[in-house]
């Protein structure tokens, strides 16, 4: 159910750009998945959140940005070990921003409400094609994921980490 802050945003929001802010990736010193006949047994962990949305008003063009960055992430893990950090064979992680022109200027509330519960529809395309490339690149066990996936914080109140800083630039 689409509540009114989230209507209001929706009305208000035409997707501008989503782009790569950053990736890594890489694979434990002794872990060589092209070789390793255990890769297979690996289990995979993603991962997935709304960090920061922040609103970037440009004077030059009179044009109001709403700017949502989101954490992707995939890791592969021997359940096995108990060591966290030497459990980890491979990593894949990438924070994406998707841009919404603003036809006028939202509360709070709204940009919440859109930032965690309609961005990663936008930007969920671009991750999956990113960690099938890398898979492929690195050799690591190939990773079917979901066509769409809310992002983590959509349901645990993480309002907070959503930034409703206004800059200009």
């Amino acid at each position: 159910m689409i509540n009114n802050d989230l209507q209001k945003a929706i009305d208000n929001l035409q997707i501008h750009d989503v782009y790569l802010r950053g990736v890594t990736s890489r694979c434990k010193d002794d872990f060589d998945p092209k070789y390793d006949s255990n890769n297979e047994s690996l289990a995979v962990q993603l991962k997935h959140f709304v960090r920061q949305s922040t609103v970037v008003k440009f004077d030059d063009n009179d044009t109001t940005l709403l700017r949502v960055f989101i954490e992707t992430g995939a890791r592969w893990i021997d359940e096995k070990v108990d060591d966290e950090n030497e459990s980890i064979f491979a990593s894949v992680e990438a924070v994406f921003i998707a841009e919404y022109s603003m036809a006028e200027l939202l509360e709070k509330a709204c940009i919440d409400e859109f930032s965690l519960k309609n961005s990663s529809y936008h930007v969920w395309p671009y991750w999956r094609e990113l960690l099938s490339n890398h898979c492929d690149r690195m050799h690591l066990p190939k990773v079917v994921v979901p066509a769409v996936q809310l992002a983590q914080n959509r349901h645990n109140g993480a309002v907070s980490e959503i930034d409703d800083e206004v800059s200009s630039d």
